[in-house]
């Protein structure tokens, strides 16, 4: 689906199911004034159209702690000692393979990484950066960050309303 393909009410339609994915179809067709056959259809197109990857679940970090504990979150910089597109693309395809691996951008300048890891402990980071990092002779440098508390997380992304 090309941007021109996209009106006002598929923005509302987006900018809605950001905010809680839960709404009936029925409510969330009442948020932006259309039928709900209409929202149907329209939600299933932009599926469809790949505009909607997932939907998911955000959990309470503070209160699972009681149950699976805190965990431990990472934040990884990542430098490559090749830059090449091929060793890029292949360092983000064993990322992507990690489950503990939640997030991976490619930056620029400075490292060529920045990953969001969420393991249990510390012995299970140490393993995933054996993996991830020390088994790989293109990784030439590896600064991370270990999370204290999560003050905000968002996945909202900014639309042209």
């Amino acid at each position: 689906m090309e941007k021109a393909n996209l009106d006002a009410i598929d923005l509302q339609l987006l900018s809605q199911l950001q905010v809680d994915a839960s709404l009936t179809n029925q409510d969330l067709a009442a948020r932006v004034h259309v039928s709900p056959p209409t929202c149907l259809r329209r939600v299933k197109r932009l599926r469809d159209a790949g505009l909607i990857e997932r939907v998911i679940a955000v959990l309470s970090v503070d209160k699972l702690a009681e149950v699976a504990g805190y965990g431990l979150c990472a934040l990884a910089e990542i430098t490559l000692d090749h830059q090449d597109n091929q060793a890029l693309e292949a360092f983000e395809q064993r990322v992507a393979r990690e489950a503990a691996v939640q997030q991976c951008y490619r930056v620029s300048p400075g490292p060529d990484f920045c990953l969001v890891v969420q393991v249990a402990q510390m012995p299970d980071y140490l393993a995933l950066a054996q993996r991830l990092f020390t088994a790989d002779a293109n990784v030439r440098n590896v600064k991370t960050f270990f999370s204290l508390k999560r003050s905000k997380f968002g996945a909202r992304v900014a639309l042209p309303l």
